[in-house]
């Protein structure tokens, strides 16, 4: 019997979530899996990494009516990337049971493929709001057994100008219905949709206790406007970081940093709104697999960044309150690894540290940023490189192919080979990148899943 005892779930369930790898609930699944089971609405205000997505999936998965094939759970996005990812942890919570169907539907794909699995029924919807008005406005996608409804990272969804769309997906669902609320920041805007939505919710904020905080050492630099792109560089020098996420207030922001970084030799991409669904991808899959060791994003875009191993995240300045300074110094230190956040400010952001400082009733002493700009330029190297097999889910394409291809007919020891990811159409393989040339050599030679495939180096 596996250590996650919350009263009420099912033995499949319970031995799912330890084969899952699930050892003891985290605070914020102790109070929402039992609230979900009972049907009662949840308000809850907790950070990437909480364990939210399974506080929600668990009671979810453990509801659902498998014969009746309808729409009776919708997860609403901020992101694709943050979709993805919660429909890739449903789909595992969801192997409790037999003949469960989970339908992503995100803008940045077609919509014919979309309608014609949503023609097959399916049981639980997860998307962005904009695709999924799209589908109710098209007559496709009907929300009428909707029985919970949960609007995940509700602050950006609103941010990124979602209201009226959520506001309109709301409408259609039906009046009694469970509705979870989950929120980094708990601004009056995200009360408001409490109370106008939820009805007597469960209300939860989680601490940053021993069982949920990150280990995270943190600095703080002053330096004189211009100064911190040099900073930074130093920075990155001085540390030599697998991954490192840099916090930037606007998308031209991202773009200009991304490219000087560049230029004085470090491997860099921005991810932003501005960039169509092909390129963002790219980036957080060139990201992850560590053969991109700086992703410079704004606050909106790092939302749904699913990254166990990230040592360093910086603020190129002070983020606007302290909820989300808190929430993207989150993104480090995780999975019991010790991280470090560095923010750079000017005198004209000196009313944003005195805020944080209230915040946290905690002084803010800056460090001399000579000691960073004295440093040599050193930019670190990538550890992997990724390779892109035009080859996919729809040509049958699995992880355990691509891993046999390079250990077998390739040669190459299975240490080598890094994170693989599994799209429709490509595929893509990290390999250490002293073995990279090999690796692809051997792949176009050869064969994967006793087929040609054409290879390159993305």
């Amino acid at each position: 019997m596996t250590a996650f005892q919350i009263p009420g779930l099912s033995s499949a369930m319970l031995d799912n979530l330890k084969t899952l790898g699930f050892e003891a609930p985290t605070p914020i699944q102790e109070v929402t899996v039992p609230a979900v089971l009972e049907g009662r609405d949840v308000i809850a205000m907790a950070r990437t990494g909480s364990g939210k997505t399974a506080a929600f999936g668990i009671g979810m998965v453990e509801r659902l009516d498998v014969k009746r094939f309808s729409v009776q759970g919708l997860v609403l996005c901020p992101t694709r990337e943050l979709a993805d990812q919660v429909a890739s942890a449903l789909r595992e919570l969801a192997r409790a049971r037999h003949n469960i169907k989970i339908l992503t539907l995100c803008g940045g794909t077609p919509l014919g493929p979309q309608i014609g699995s949503l023609s097959h029924g399916a049981h639980i919807v997860v998307g962005t709001p904009g695709r999924i008005q799209d589908h109710l406005d098209k007559g496709t996608l009907s929300l009428d057994r909707v029985q919970m409804l949960v609007l995940d990272e509700a602050d950006r969804m609103l941010d990124m100008g979602f209201q009226e769309a959520v506001e309109s997906i709301v409408s259609r669902c039906p009046e009694h219905r469970q509705t979870l609320l989950f929120s980094a920041t708990w601004p009056d805007q995200i009360r408001k949709l409490s109370g106008r939505y939820q009805r007597d919710p469960v209300s939860l904020t989680v601490s940053d206790d021993k069982e949920t905080a990150p280990d995270i050492r943190q600095r703080f630099y002053e330096l004189a406007p211009g100064q911190e792109l040099d900073a930074l560089t130093g920075l990155l020098s001085e540390q030599q970081p697998s991954g490192c996420l840099v916090f930037c207030a606007t998308r031209q922001d991202c773009d200009t940093v991304a490219a000087s970084l560049s230029e004085r030799g470090f491997s860099a991409s921005p991810l932003h709104g501005d960039m169509d669904q092909k390129e963002r991808d790219l980036v957080l899959i060139r990201f992850a697999s560590q053969s991109c060791t700086v992703l410079v994003a704004t606050d909106v875009a790092a939302r749904g960044l699913d990254i166990d191993d990230l040592p360093l995240v910086v603020n190129l300045e002070p983020a606007r309150s302290s909820e989300t300074h808190t929430h993207r110094i989150g993104r480090t230190g995780r999975a019991g690894r010790e991280g470090l956040a560095v923010t750079f400010f000017t005198p004209a952001h000196g009313h944003k540290i005195t805020r944080l400082e209230q915040a946290t009733g905690e002084t803010i002493e800056p460090l001399p940023v000579d000691d960073l700009l004295n440093v040599p330029l050193a930019p670190p190297r990538s550890r992997y490189v990724t390779l892109c097999i035009a080859g996919g889910k729809k040509d049958k394409v699995r992880p355990g192919d691509i891993l046999g291809a390079l250990t077998g007919e390739a040669g190459l020891p299975g240490k080598v080979v890094g994170k693989i990811h599994i799209q429709p159409f490509q595929s893509f393989v990290a390999v250490e990148a002293a073995m990279a040339s090999k690796a692809l050599r051997r792949l176009e030679e050869g064969r994967v899943k006793g087929r040609k495939f054409r290879v390159k180096v993305v």
